[in-house]
């Protein structure tokens, strides 16, 4: 079965709509129109029935002319009208006889108990009222049939089954013109859509005039094709990476056991070859894990752990000035923070090492012999941390870009690197709830900012 397009759906919606309150409106016209009709029947039967009192019981006590003049007007209005006058016994005393149908005593006992009364009933209306007068005490009965009201009422809905119908083609024919036009944004987007591919994800949808919803679901759309196109992005480079990385150490190991398996060797030469072959090993096994915790893959433990940020710092600096050695005179240290205790907070400390490890070394890398300084201090309730360089810095429209993993500002030069160092202290700060903030200037250095909230500070 074939979808539904839209256009139809929209033209079934207001044809729908137009059906039900055109149907609603119709049935209370119709209402408003019966009831209203067997009101001004009744009304006028009612003034029969005083007419016809006039006319037959008060002959006698009205001058002839007047008589004559009343019953004129009586003889005008009782076209389709019947007229009966009872007298106290239920005598048919008065008449025109144009219905042959007799009223029970009930329905007189009736009218003479309330003064007046009215109902319909096969295809009558009838209205009655009591009339004492010096003759006798006498029920006048006025009937009338409702072949007008039914003719009248079978034009009404004649009347309106038209309306409806026509009512209905007008709004179909409204509504696919309308949203033919309410389309045409619509089939422009798909078309630009149909265009892009794996290859073309750098093509944005260009949005239509006015900015309505679609604008905004055409300005939401390029921000997901770009988003796609960076994930392709990361997903080249992290193939790139990883091969390289592994390429280097397997490498290493291949050659060594191949030169190792060439003649016998002495224990000392197979002590020294295994531990650089376990050395590849620890390298690859650290790799992994930092790609693993930079695909979100594993998950930060933190469960109640705790470290000191002071012993931490410490332990991190030992590293850098083991593989840094030329860089321990750049290197500044500076504390101030009044109460050691501030100085133990939650979360996973070697975690927290690799990421302060990741970003002192970048700020060694891109300083280009600059000094830089580290800063442990206490601001505002938080334990901060400020690491400084005052090299190369990143340009301001490509700060955006650097907690992508894999992604390499344009002023690194010959610097060797993979992307990964940044992008792997952020996620690790954001899993040890660290709060990450950077600012830098082009050619002026970086600030990085490290901020514990107060409420992970153990006391």
């Amino acid at each position: 079965m074939a979808a539904m397009t839209i256009r139809n759906k929209l033209t079934l919606i207001a044809s729908a709509a137009f059906g039900i309150a055109f149907a609603l409106a119709a049935v209370l016209v119709y209402a408003v129109f019966y009831d209203t009709s067997e009101r001004i029947i009744f009304s006028e039967l009612q003034k029969t029935s005083m007419l016809a009192a006039m006319v037959y019981l008060e002959k006698d006590e009205l001058p002839a002319y007047e008589h004559q003049q009343v019953r004129s007007k009586f003889d005008a209005t009782m076209f389709n009208t019947d007229v009966k006058i009872y007298d106290q016994n239920n005598r048919l005393t008065y008449g025109n006889g144009r219905l042959d149908k007799e009223l029970t005593s009930g329905i007189l006992e009736r009218i003479r108990s309330e003064g007046k009364a009215s109902t319909n009933a096969n295809g009558h209306y009838y209205y009655g009222i009591f009339y004492p007068d010096n003759q006798g005490n006498f029920v006048i009965v006025v009937a009338t049939t409702d072949a007008f009201l039914v003719s009248q009422s079978r034009q009404l809905l004649l009347m309106m089954v038209v309306a409806l119908l026509l009512g209905l083609l007008i709004i179909v024919l409204l509504s696919r013109w309308l949203s033919r036009l309410a389309y045409q944004p619509v089939a422009h987007i798909i078309k630009q859509v149909n265009k892009i591919d794996i290859h073309s994800l750098d093509n944005t949808v260009t949005p239509p005039e006015p900015r309505d919803e679609l604008h905004a679901l055409v300005l939401t759309f390029n921000d997901l094709l770009v988003r796609l196109s960076d994930a392709f992005v990361i997903q080249r480079n992290f193939i790139n990476y990883v091969s390289h990385e592994f390429k280097t150490p397997l490498a290493s190991i291949s050659g060594n056991l191949e030169v190792f398996a060439q003649k016998e060797r002495t224990a000392q030469e197979y002590r020294e070859v295994t531990g650089r072959v376990v050395m590849q090993v620890y390298h690859m096994e650290e790799l992994l894990r930092n790609l693993m915790l930079l695909a979100g893959l594993r998950e930060a433990d933190q469960g109640n752990t705790s470290y000191r940020v002071d012993e931490m710092l410490w332990e991190t600096l030992d590293r850098i000035y083991r593989d840094w050695p030329d860089a321990k005179p750049l290197i500044s240290v500076y504390m101030d923070v009044p109460s050691a205790r501030r100085l133990t907070v939650k979360g996973n400390g070697s975690q927290m090492q690799i990421a302060v490890y990741n970003l002192m070394e970048n700020a060694l890398k891109y300083a280009d012999g600059e000094p830089a300084t580290v800063s442990l201090m206490e601001q505002d309730g938080q334990l901060t941390m400020e690491i400084q360089d005052h090299g190369r810095g990143i340009a301001e429209n490509e700060l955006r870009f650097i907690h992508q993993p894999f992604y390499r500002g344009n002023n690194v030069g010959q610097i060797k690197g993979s992307g990964i160092g940044l992008s792997l202290a952020v996620l690790i700060c954001k899993q040890n709830n660290v709060s990450f903030s950077i600012s830098s200037v082009e050619t002026k250095g970086s600030t990085v900012h490290l901020r514990w909230p107060a409420y992970t500070v153990l006391h």
